[in-house]
């Protein structure tokens, strides 16, 4: 058998588990209340149709069926996300169903804990509940399989919560895009594929988004959050351009590339920026490291004489050789944002981005600047 490739083939090659979306958990739960509000039971455990077919069964850790007036029925089940690092791992999905309005199919409600969507640049309307379009379709199609088993009309209130969801969204991207109240209910196939950093660069691609949907023209790629600080204050840049890049470079500047704004600004620490100028756009430790011989060449071309070069090849930190630079009036700084524009310039040839890059110290003084530069 050959070799598989992809999401499967890393998943198999990797070891790890995967684990089950909020949306895979949201659709069990409507579709558990659905049917215990037409039959008066819970099955237990719920099958489920996902995306590409698969039918994994979900046990329920909630259940509650309330009859009269605005009769009921909420179930919950737990996520597991697997070996992923989710920090929705182990929270309670719950979903309420009641009956809607004749001829009005599903509507969509935002329980406790799930977000609201206040800005625009994501992929629904304002004002609707985060629950994606994918989970949505999943949750209606549950739904009408639950109708056509059991007689209902289809017609439903489906609202989902989230157990300490607006606690856990401080966590999150969702208050720097827009979505207030709570997380957000996720999964393009139902199923989470445990990558270190998926999510990291997906919550990259949609702050993008936004700001594009904002009309901003310049945005901000920023290693954390003094970084952030910094380019905020230099360029007078609202929150929604400002881009938690981490340690991901290269996800801002491949996501711009297709998706181009007039700006970009670089900003972190020296040390990582470093790392971008010599051509690394992976700027975590355990993937790459500060290049103290390469730092001691570029000090060199900034006039730098032999026995700075040298107590610069040997310096332990990055920070430590750009006081020994500064100290003796050496601009290794703009000389590493400089190359690390040209490293991001490389990246986005053929896109009309002009770059500049801000590199600061620990405490947040700027120690390097390169001006915009672009096609």
């Amino acid at each position: 058998m050959g070799e598989v490739g992809g999401r499967a083939g890393q998943l198999r090659s990797s070891g790890l588990r995967h684990g089950w979306t909020t949306g895979a958990c949201a659709t069990a739960a409507t579709k558990a209340a659905y049917q215990a509000l037409l039959t008066g039971a819970f099955p237990d455990p719920v099958v489920i149709t996902l995306p590409k077919g698969q039918r994994p069964g979900f046990a329920l850790a909630a259940e509650e069926l309330s009859g009269g007036p605005g009769r009921r029925a909420t179930a919950g089940v737990v996520k597991d996300a697997g070996d992923d690092p989710d920090v929705t791992h182990g929270a309670l999905v719950r979903s309420t169903v009641r009956a809607g309005e004749p001829g009005a199919g599903v509507v969509f409600r935002a329980g406790p804990g799930v977000g609201t969507v206040t800005k625009a640049g994501l992929p629904l309307p304002v004002g609707e509940p985060a629950i994606n379009p994918v989970p949505r379709q999943m949750i209606r199609d549950a739904v009408a399989e639950v109708a056509a088993e059991c007689g209902g009309s289809g017609d439903v209130v489906v609202e989902v919560s989230i157990d300490h969801g607006e606690e856990l969204a401080r966590s999150t991207w969702n208050p720097r895009l827009g979505i207030l109240g709570g997380l957000s209910v996720l999964g393009t196939t139902g199923i989470v594929v445990p990558y270190s950093c998926s999510a990291w660069i997906d919550s990259i691609r949609r702050g993008v988004d936004v700001a594009r949907a904002a009309g901003r023209t310049h945005v901000a790629g920023c290693t954390g959050s003094t970084s952030e600080k910094v380019a905020a204050a230099v360029h007078g840049l609202p929150e929604d351009a400002l881009l938690d890049m981490g340690d991901f470079a290269g996800a801002v500047l491949k996501y711009l590339k297709r998706h181009p704004v007039p700006r970009l600004t670089v900003a972190g620490g020296f040390a990582k920026l470093s790392k971008l100028a010599a051509g690394h756009l992976d700027l975590h430790s355990a993937r790459s490291r500060v290049d103290q011989g390469y730092l001691a060449g570029l000090a060199r071309t900034g006039g730098a004489d032999e026995e700075l070069t040298a107590a610069v090849a040997a310096a332990n930190t990055g920070l430590e050789a750009i006081q020994l630079c500064r100290a003796a009036g050496v601009p290794l700084g703009d000389l590493v944002a400089e190359a690390a524009r040209a490293t991001a310039l490389g990246v986005l040839v053929g896109s009309p981005v002009a770059v500049d890059v801000i590199c600061i110290d620990r405490a947040g003084t700027v120690v390097g600047r390169a001006q915009p530069l672009g096609p």
